[in-house]
């Protein structure tokens, strides 16, 4: 137990050590969003699960807690998709090459991905919720054979709020997936599907028994999405949602993120909605 508990100790020092990330590339996805590639200077391996978070460090600006949206896999690079709201979320996306960036992580609960093998899954996003659920997709789909069919449900306000647009095309040109985008209004490009995302799920059909649902989005999408979940037989255990509220420390230290009796950067973001269900939808808790 002694060893164990120094193994746990050490691990969590080192996510807590501050390393310097150099800014490999900028993408703007949308309007207000935009995908960072890092790479660490040190040339360490960085390993995640796909729901997890960095604390990200504009130097001289501040710190913000970012998902990480890349591919887990991939050891040497570290992606971010990043919504520009403040002034570090700003700074950060306006770091040029080579510039550089500090980080600390990776922090949080991942989307449980071992418990899933072997059963159906569907993702469902909303806007900029599919950052943190994209690694869980590519995890997925690189280990396609050890889930049964998979399910993507995307929505988002209008076309050019859409992102990763070359990823969704592929997505759904896939035959092993069945991948649905709408936007709650198009414009005279858009030939898709026009509505909130959860009209989307009157095109599935889900076996309730062997299903499980990972949901990311605006608190107001993921509560309907729960509602159709369970209309589908769903229960409250095999649906996961990440709870991104009020995230500022990344250490359960500021408490700023208290959520009933957790902390939402230390015990989540990832919760299954039977932990959840009494706090869910309500501000103040």
């Amino acid at each position: 137990m002694k060893a164990k508990a120094m193994l746990e100790n050490s691990q969590t020092i080192e996510v807590e050590v501050m390393r310097r990330f150099s800014v490999e590339s900028v993408v703007k996805e949308t309007p207000d969003t935009y995908t960072l590639t890092l790479k660490p200077l040190d040339k360490k391996e960085y390993n995640f699960v796909p729901g997890q978070f960095n604390m990200l460090y504009a130097f001289g600006v501040g710190e913000a807690p970012i998902s990480l949206s890349g591919d887990p896999d991939e050891r040497h690079l570290v992606v971010h998709t990043i919504r520009v709201v403040g002034a570090v979320t700003n700074a950060l996306v306006n770091v040029k090459k080579p510039g550089f960036i500090g980080l600390r992580g990776p922090f949080g609960s991942g989307w449980p991905l071992e418990k899933m093998k072997g059963k159906d899954v569907i993702i469902v996003a909303g806007g900029i919720g599919l950052a943190p659920l994209r690694p869980a997709i590519y995890y997925i789909l690189k280990h396609r054979k050890e889930y049964g069919k998979f399910f993507f449900l995307y929505g988002a306000r209008t076309p050019n709020d859409l992102l990763y647009k070359k990823e969704l095309k592929e997505w759904k040109s896939r035959f092993d997936m069945d991948a649905f985008i709408t936007v709650d209004a198009g414009d005279e490009k858009w030939t898709g599907n026009v509505g909130v995302v959860t009209t989307l799920f009157k095109r599935i059909k889900l076996d309730p028994d062997n299903t499980y649902a990972l949901v990311c989005g605006p608190e107001i999408m993921m509560k309907y999405t729960v509602l159709e979940l369970r209309n589908q037989g769903l229960t409250d255990d095999k649906i996961y949602l990440s709870m991104e509220r009020n995230m500022k420390c990344g250490m359960r230290l500021c408490g700023r993120c208290q959520f009933g009796p957790y902390f939402v950067c230390k015990d989540g973001p990832v919760f299954s909605m039977d932990q959840i269900n009494r706090f869910f939808g309500r501000r103040e808790v």
